[in-house]
């Protein structure tokens, strides 16, 4: 028989929050495949825990979970650990799921510790729907091509950053979302320093301009209110005359009639007043 993956969720930053099942399994697993296996072997010691390790990165992590997949086909059991937190979010480990998927191999996945689940549940902000973006691209254009993206989001929003990239991000986020959009900038979840500024975005600008970005950081955004994308949306309808607007849905095979119920409801007007506005000269 096949062995299994095991994603073993680890501390972000307490090792308290590690979980006894956890526990067990990195102690009964043959291989434990690590992201940082100097990392990893801190927590290892910590526990006391024997189990030999193997290093599974980003820059190996196609190869790497081949050769993995092999050693699990032969019947042995491995552990996947990331830096911290739960792997496969935002770490080479959605690799070697895929693939394991793809090859028949169980995978099994203990819960625990999530930085950005962390942060969203003590932000104060919306918990019901989320979007989890992870780092953002240092690629200018992808960077913009995103943060274009993220106008119209209406559920909170979840950015991971580092301390040298803080105030620019933020700076970007001003410029897409703008400056009084409510945020919660948590840093170094459930370790000694830990902090949550909840703020404007430029009001935490401010704040960073004075003061140096240190630990790692998630930032958790306000989305767009659905009155204010009604309202952006509407402001766009309202640009064009109501001919050239029933024209858009009349091209589309809408019929007449269905057309002037839609350009009634983009124009927060009624039908009547559509009505009237075709039949003037």
């Amino acid at each position: 028989m096949a062995g299994k993956l095991y994603l073993c969720a680890t501390p972000i930053g307490n090792l308290e929050d590690i979980t006894l099942r956890v526990l067990r399994t990195l102690k009964e697993v043959d291989l434990i495949a690590a992201e940082d296996t100097r990392n990893s072997m801190k927590l290892l010691n910590y526990f006391e825990i024997k189990v030999p390790m193997t290093s599974y990165h980003e820059f190996n992590k196609i190869e790497k979970a081949y050769q993995l997949v092999k050693i699990l086909h032969d019947g042995k059991d491995i552990a996947l650990v990331t830096d911290a937190g739960t792997p496969g979010i935002s770490d080479p480990g959605e690799e070697l799921v895929r693939i394991c998927c793809d090859e028949g191999i169980e995978v099994i996945s203990l819960p625990g510790p999530a930085a950005c689940v962390t942060a969203l549940t003590m932000s104060g902000l919306p918990t019901r729907r989320f979007a989890f973006e992870a780092f953002l691209p240092r690629d200018k254009k992808e960077r913009g091509i995103l943060l274009d993206e993220l106008k119209g989001e209406t559920r909170t929003i979840l950015i991971y950053e580092a301390p040298h990239h803080l105030l620019k991000t933020l700076q970007d986020l001003e410029q897409v979302l703008g400056g009084s959009r409510r945020i919660s900038v948590c840093r170094e979840l459930t370790k000694i320093h830990e902090e949550v500024l909840r703020d404007t975005i430029q009001d935490i600008i401010a704040y960073y301009q004075t003061q140096e970005p240190r630990g790692e950081y998630v930032l958790v955004i306000e989305g767009k209110s659905h009155a204010d994308l009604e309202q952006e949306n509407r402001e766009v309808w309202m640009r064009m005359q109501v001919e050239e607007h029933m024209e858009f849905y009349e091209a589309q095979g809408i019929s007449r009639k269905d057309a002037m119920k839609k350009v009634a409801k983009d124009r927060g007007i009624s039908k009547r007043e559509v009505y009237k506005k075709l039949l003037q000269p």
